[in-house]
């Protein structure tokens, strides 16, 4: 999974006006410029974890008013992409053109519902994206901290403006479930808890002193900071700590399916649209969910009678109770990750011809939301300011965090997948908004879970247990169809959607929980992994029978990445393309 970094919404830019006798590919690149230039705008945390310091005193806009204002800058770009005819365009254009409309259209849909007010989930919210906010900014010089001082100084009009639309989601319905809220006010009071110098929000200014600015200027900088975290940072947390235990978690849903909301089914489906990039229905989507737990079952049989089980249950009973698959300690954990990882980096060029530059680091999911977070994640970084990308590993409960699990967890979250992935992205010869803001999750996800399968020919699953866990991962994204469409769109219950993933997974009953109550607060995420994984073996399968001998495992995956996130219909004419272009090739 992506961990969503923070995202700040300032006043919408106006937008420009390409001249009305240019070409139309000319008309495209102003588009796309603008387009850009906007984004950044919107998006002022970014832009400067990007490079671009025009918004570095800026934290953004998360009030109603100004996402009304940007997608009705996303209309005004639509309309202006939609005067553009394809067929005056190269494919290379044609594909820019189809991936910002794709964005734009999402964005403009997005905002019509209601639903626009829940602002978050078991997974994210805006106080996580805050306390996480350093961890994507470049820390160097004094105008640096400047810049990271003032955003903390800002944070009261962002939590007042996402608190009081969190009011009026109140008033109105749009709230999420009471079965999937349990310990989530730890992730709001645990952010400040303790002395300010041991939050998140100081720790840069444990790192080394700027060389732009001397002893003294730097003691009296950390002592600012430690004044704004104390008296404008915590009491902010403590104000929508408050705010959620008296007027939110009372008035919480009582049941878990978004249907239940207003316009919730036609906004669970536009939900499944955006998230898989196709047009398949829920119930589409369920039935896909059942066959493919149905075949991933007999795989984890005859693994387990092949390891001398007399039953897939029974193999699964020992390796969730047997002491000898856990870590004792989060560093035992951390170390194993690492482990894993290194391992995998020494396989990397024999499945990939290009490989990114950027490294990527493993470190401990923050314990405020640990306990009620998903088992791993990674966090993107910066090639532009010298951040590396990392691997989060969850390090609570550790009797829930099984060793055998490690070599799937780690090919998708680090690499081959989301590291791999993810800086390749950042480096490719394409518009910047491809580069930074496209992240499909039928592409993202789907990559990911396909780098958990590519894993058996790495050979990283050499034990029957190994194994297993590849596939209850697999089959965890398979029951994601099934347990998503059964809670918003066929009237599960939470603890249907439990007994089904334990039932057919050897997930552990923490992961099962966190996961489940993920699904219920963040509808139609979990739908794109499978969804995007299988169309990319079938697109393999399709070039290694239309090639034979002439198939190249390691330019196909070239190919696969080497566009960035896509649609999955734009996935499929990509490497259509690039098939017929390998049959000419030498």
């Amino acid at each position: 999974m992506i961990s969503r970094t923070f995202r700040a919404l300032p006043l919408a830019v106006a937008l420009l006006v390409s001249t009305a006798h240019a070409a139309p590919a000319d008309d495209l690149q102003a588009v796309i410029a603008d387009h850009w230039k906007w984004w950044l705008s919107v998006n002022p945390v970014q832009a400067t974890a990007l490079g671009v310091h025009d918004y570095d005193n800026e934290l953004g806009d998360l009030s109603l008013a100004e996402q009304d204002r940007e997608a009705k800058a996303a209309q005004a770009f639509l309309d202006r992409l939609a005067a553009i005819p394809d067929q005056a365009l190269s494919v290379a254009d044609r594909t820019n053109k189809g991936v910002l409309v794709r964005m734009l259209s999402d964005q403009v849909e997005g905002n019509r519902y209601g639903e626009r007010m829940i602002l978050f989930t078991t997974y994210y919210g805006w106080h996580q994206g805050f306390a996480g906010m350093a961890d994507n900014l470049p820390f160097r010089t004094r105008a640096d901290y400047e810049s990271y001082l003032k955003r903390l100084a800002l944070y009261p009009k962002l939590n007042g403006d996402a608190i009081a639309i969190s009011r009026q989601a109140v008033a109105k319905g749009y709230v999420q479930p009471c079965d999937a809220l349990a310990g989530f006010e730890d992730t709001i009071t645990g952010a400040v808890q303790g002395k300010p110098e041991d939050t998140r929000f100081f720790g840069p200014f444990k790192r080394q002193r700027p060389v732009d600015m001397s002893d003294a200027e730097w003691t009296a900088m950390q002592a600012r900071a430690v004044a704004v975290i104390r008296d404008v940072v915590a009491p902010e947390y403590a104000k929508f700590a408050q705010f959620y235990l008296k007027d939110y978690k009372p008035k919480c849903r009582k049941t878990v399916g978004a249907s239940a909301m207003p316009q919730g089914a036609a906004w669970y489906a536009f939900q499944a649209r955006s998230h898989t990039t196709t047009n398949l229905s829920p119930e589409q989507i369920h039935q896909i969910g059942l066959s493919e737990v149905a075949r991933i079952k007999a795989e984890m049989v005859k693994v387990a009678t092949d390891a001398g089980y007399p039953s897939r249950e029974a193999f699964i009973a020992k390796l969730r109770t047997d002491p000898a698959y856990y870590a004792k300690t989060p560093e035992e954990l951390l170390a194993a990750a690492s482990r894993v990882a290194k391992q995998i980096d020494g396989k990397m060029p024999q499945f990939f011809g290009k490989l990114p530059r950027l490294p990527y680091g493993v470190r401990e999911i923050p314990k405020e939301t640990a306990e009620t977070t998903t088992t791993a994640y990674y966090n993107g970084g910066s090639p532009e300011s010298g951040i590396a990308g990392n691997f989060y590993v969850n390090t609570s409960k550790l009797s829930q965090r099984p060793l055998w699990e490690l070599p799937a967890l780690t090919a998708h979250e680090a690499v081959p997948g989301h590291h791999n992935q993810i800086a390749l992205q950042q480096e490719l010869p394409l518009p910047e908004f491809r580069k930074n803001a496209a992240g499909f999750t039928a592409f993202v996800e789907g990559w990911g879970l396909y780098s958990e399968h590519l894993g058996i020919e790495m050979g990283l699953y050499d034990t029957p247990e190994k194994n297993m866990g590849r596939l209850s991962y697999e089959m965890w994204r398979a029951c994601r169809l099934v347990v998503d469409t059964g809670m918003h769109a066929k009237g599960w219950t939470k603890a249907q959607a439990i007994a089904f993933m334990r039932d057919n997974s050897a997930l552990s009953d923490a992961n099962i929980e966190a996961e489940v109550n993920r699904y219920i607060s963040w509808p139609g995420q979990a739908l794109g992994y499978k969804l995007g994984e299988l169309k990319i073996r079938e697109l393999r399968a399709r070039a290694e029978a239309a090639l034979g001998p002439k198939f190249d495992l390691r330019r196909f995956h070239d190919a696969v990445l080497g566009q960035g996130p896509v649609p999955l219909d734009v996935l499929e004419r990509q490497i259509t393309d690039w098939i017929d272009a390998e049959t000419t090739r030498p």
